[in-house]
């Protein structure tokens, strides 16, 4: 992976282990590109804000966010070009989430550079989607 890394092939934030808590998710963003690595931050920063109590942790080269017993409600990738958020149940949000995927109920949000984040709207999913049955065990 290290040699995968340094030739450009994988993205750097491919080398962090899979971990819980928040020094992992914090490890896992400073890994990203500069606008990702700003954009992760403020959206971490909403989620602890918005549910104090939240198991984190980077699974599958990306963040995850669950309740305790609960299960997993938000996922978050880093792809080349945007960072897209994942609501595991997003089909039960109001308003919804902008992207349907083809596995229902999720629907996303993909976050470019040049896109501003609402973070009170963001806040608000967060905030529903941390109240619902979440997906396996967080």
């Amino acid at each position: 992976m290290a040699r995968l890394i340094r030739e450009g092939k994988v993205p750097a934030h491919y080398a962090a282990p899979k971990a819980d808590g928040d020094g992992a998710v914090r490890a896992w963003i400073a890994l990203l590109p500069g606008w990702q690595a700003a954009r992760a931050g403020r959206l971490d920063a909403v989620v602890t804000r918005q549910v104090p109590n939240v198991h984190k942790a980077v699974k599958w080269h990306g963040l995850w966010y669950g309740m305790p017993g609960k299960g997993w409600f938000l996922a978050v990738g880093s792809f080349k070009a945007h960072l897209k958020l994942v609501f595991f149940d997003g089909a039960s949000l109001t308003p919804l989430p902008p992207t349907t995927l083809a596995t229902k109920p999720q629907r996303a949000l993909d976050v470019r550079e040049a896109d501003k984040l609402d973070e009170a709207q963001l806040a608000g999913w967060v905030k529903q989607a941390s109240r619902l049955p979440g997906w396996g065990k967080a």
